[in-house]
C-alpha cells in the first residue's frame, strides 16, 4: 500500500502515511533487538563490576599482609648501655627481601635470578612461595648491602625490600649471657633483652608505639671494662688449666649490683644459632653445682651467728666421722684438735661437720633458707636455676651439706650469700640494673649480726694470708676468700680425677666493696707433679681479675706499714 500526499491548499499539508515495503523490519523486532543489546551491555557491566570487586578484595589482602610485615620489621628496641654509657646492644638498619607472588609475571625467571644472587636460598621453598598466589611472602631477612643491590639490579616485578631493624651487639660475646639475644623479628629471647620485653616493651610493640621510634636507653649495672677483664681471665684460665668451662662474677657487696658476669663457653648474640648449643648455657645463674668447700663459709657463719660456737672454740679432728655407713675425712688432715680459724683455713671437713652438729640440723636448714640458698634466686635474667636439695635432710645429709656436698646451687646464689656475710650482714637481692641507695635501704635484710660479719672478714683474710687462698693475694688490696675443690659426680658416684674448683673472695677486707667468685670446671694440673686444686688455679685467676679491675672500679691499692686494716687474731 502506497500513501500519497495530496495537499488541499497551499496552507494544508497532508501527513504522509508509512507505506508497507516488502522485506522491512517490524517495530516489535526492533524493540527485541534493543532489549537484547541492553542485556548484553548489562552483562558486560556486571562482569566488569564483579572483577573490580574481586581485584579490590585482592589488593586489600595484599595491603594487609604488607602492612603487618612492615610494622613487624620496623619495631625498634632501646639501646642497652653499661653503667658508664658504653653501648652493649643497639639497632641498625638492614634490608629484607620479600615477594608479592600475585604480581610476579614469570616465576621461573624470578627464581633463576634470585638463586643466582642468593645461592643459599632453598630453591624448592622459594618456588613454592612464588607460586603460592599469596599477597606477601618473605624470601630472605637481614641481607647485606651488596646482596640487596644485586637483587635490585635484577629488576624483577613483584620483588621488593623492606627496611628492617636488626639488633647489633658491638662487643660480640663479651656480655652475651647478660644482654641475651633477640629473634629475627627483634623480639627478646634471653637475657636482659627478654626481661625488657616481658616488663614493658612487648606491650608497646603490640600497640604499635615502637615503630621506628627512638627510645631511652636501658642502663645496666654492668661495667663493660670489668666484664672484658673477667671474660679474658677466664679464657686464659681455661687454656692454662685445660678446663672444659668456667664462670666468674663480680658483685657489688654494698648494693647487690652485678658488675660483671661471664660464663664460658659463651656465645656471640650476633649469631643466634650459637645460643642453641647446650654447652654454651649460662652457668653463672642457669647452672647448679656442688660448690664444695666454699660452702664451709656459710656453715662457719651459721655456727658463729647462732652463738653455739665461738671463734675461740676448738673441735677434735683427729679421727674421721662415721655416719650412716659413710666416712667423713679431711683432704689434707692435720689429725689433731683444730680451732675454728684452723678449721676454716685448713678446710677441715671433720671440724666443719662438728660445728654443724653443735648448731643443729633445723638451724642449718633455716640459716641456708635465710640466705636464699634453698630456693630459686630471682634476677632480671630469665635463666635462673632452682637449687637441688637432698631428698632427706637427715644427719648425714646435714654433715655433707656443711662442707658443700649434697646440695647444688648456682654460682650467683653463692656470691650473693657471701656478700651478706662480709658487708655487715645485709642480704641484698642481686640486680643487673643500677640501684639507688634508697632501694638498697628498702631491700636489704639483716641475716647475720655485724659481729658475725666482722669475724667472717677476719677468716677470709686469714685464709689468704695463711691458708689455701695464698695465690689470690694482690698487694695493696687485702683480698680475702675461701677455696673449694669439689669432686664431680658421674653415674651417681664421685670421681676423684674430675673436679669443679672455685674461689669465693672479697676485697678490700677492711670494708669489702666487691665479691669475686671464680669457678673452673675440670681443670688439669698446670704441669706434671703438681695438683689441680682451687688454690692452684681458681685463686690465681681471681687475683688476676682483682689486679686488673680494681683500679677501674675506683679501688686504689694501699701500701705501707700499718695499712693492714683487719684484726690479726681473735
Amino acid at each position: 500500500m502506497t500513501m500519497v500526499s495530496e495537499p488541499a491548499s497551499f496552507l494544508q499539508v497532508r501527513r504522509a502515511q508509512p507505506r508497507a515495503v516488502r522485506g522491512s523490519v517490524s517495530s516489535s523486532a526492533v524493540k527485541s533487538r534493543v532489549y537484547v543489546a541492553m542485556l548484553a551491555f548489562a552483562c558486560v557491566y556486571v562482569a566488569i563490576a564483579g572483577r573490580l570487586v574481586m581485584l579490590a578484595q585482592m589488593e586489600e589482602a595484599t595491603s594487609g599482609a604488607f602492612i603487618s610485615a612492615q610494622d613487624s620489621v620496623s619495631a625498634s628496641r632501646p639501646d642497652l648501655i653499661d653503667r658508664n654509657g658504653e653501648i652493649l646492644a643497639t639497632d641498625i638498619k638492614t634490608a629484607s627481601l620479600y615477594a608479592e607472588p600475585r604480581r610476579i609475571l614469570d616465576v621461573d625467571e624470578a627464581l633463576e635470578g634470585l638463586v643466582r644472587v642468593l645461592p643459599e636460598l632453598d630453591e624448592g621453598l622459594v618456588r613454592r612461595r612464588l607460586e603460592s598466589g599469596a599477597g606477601f611472602v618473605w624470601l630472605k631477612r637481614e641481607m647485606t648491602r651488596k646482596q640487596a643491590e644485586d637483587v635490585h639490579n635484577l629488576g624483577l616485578p613483584g620483588i621488593g625490600f623492606l627496611s628492617e631493624n636488626q639488633r647489633f651487639y658491638p662487643g660480640g660475646p663479651t656480655a652475651g649471657h647478660i644482654v641475651g639475644s633477640v629473634n629475627v623479628d627483634n623480639q627478646g629471647l634471653a637475657g636482659i633483652e627478654k626481661y625488657i620485653d616481658d616488663s614493658w616493651l612487648a606491650d608497646l610493640q603490640s600497640l604499635g608505639f615502637t615503630a621506628d621510634r627512638s627510645m631511652e636507653p636501658v642502663r645496666l649495672s654492668v661495667d663493660l671494662r670489668v666484664q672484658h677483664v673477667v671474660r679474658d681471665e677466664l679464657v686464659k684460665a681455661m687454656e692454662r688449666y685445660k678446663a672444659i668451662a668456667a664462670a666468674g662474677i663480680v658483685l657489688d657487696a654494698k648494693t647487690g649490683e652485678v658488675v660483671a658476669m661471664s660464663s664460658l663457653p659463651d656465645y656471640d648474640p650476633n649469631d643466634r644459632s650459637q645460643a642453641l648449643e647446650k654447652d654454651r648455657l649460662n652457668r653463672a645463674t642457669g647452672g647448679v653445682f656442688e660448690m664444695g668447700s666454699v660452702f664451709k663459709t656459710f656453715t662457719t657463719a651459721m655456727a658463729l651467728d647462732s652463738g653455739s660456737v665461738s671463734i675461740n672454740d676448738s673441735f677434735d679432728a683427729t679421727r674421721p666421722i662415721r655416719a650412716a655407713g659413710r666416712t667423713i675425712t679431711d683432704f689434707h688432715g692435720k689429725n689433731r684438735i683444730l680451732s675454728v680459724p684452723e678449721i676454716f683455713i685448713y678446710s677441715s671437713n671433720i671440724g666443719t661437720a662438728k660445728m654443724m652438729l653443735a648448731t643443729g640440723i633445723a638451724r642449718q636448714k633455716e640459716f641456708l633458707g635465710r640466705l636464699h640458698l634453698t630456693d630459686r634466686l630471682k634476677t632480671e635474667l630469665p635463666e635462673n636455676a632452682a637449687p637441688l636439695l637432698p631428698p632427706k635432710w637427715n644427719e648425714l645429709a646435714a654433715m655433707t651439706i656443711s662442707f658443700g656436698h649434697g646440695i647444688s646451687v648456682t654460682p650467683m646464689q653463692t656470691a650473693v650469700a657471701a656478700a651478706a656475710l662480709v658487708n655487715g650482714g645485709t642480704l641484698l637481692p642481686p640486680t643487673f640494673l643500677p640501684r639507688s641507695q634508697d632501694e638498697v635501704q628498702s631491700l636489704g635484710k639483716q641475716v647475720v649480726s655485724p659481729e658475725t660479719s666482722r669475724m667472717m672478714r677476719y677468716l677470709f683474710r686469714l685464709n689468704v694470708l695463711s691458708g689455701s687462698g695464698r695465690r689470690s693475694d694482690v698487694p695493696g688490696y687485702t683480698v680475702g676468700g675461701k677455696t673449694g675443690t669439689a669432686e664431680k659426680i658421674e653415674n651417681g658416684r664421685y670421681v676423684s680425677n674430675k673436679r669443679r674448683n672455685s674461689f669465693l673472695s672479697a676485697f678490700p677486707m677492711d670494708d669489702p666493696r666487691y665479691v669475686v667468685l671464680v669457678v673452673i670446671d675440670e681443670p688439669k694440673p698446670e704441669r706434671a707433679g703438681i695438683g689441680a686444686t682451687a688454690g692452684l688455679n681458681a685463686a690465681p685467676t681471681t687475683a688476676a681479675i682483682i689486679r686488673r679491675s680494681a683500679p677501674m672500679l675506683g679501688v686504689m691499692p694501699r701500701f705501707g706499714k700499718g695499712d693492714e686494716p683487719i684484726e690479726i687474731s681473735y
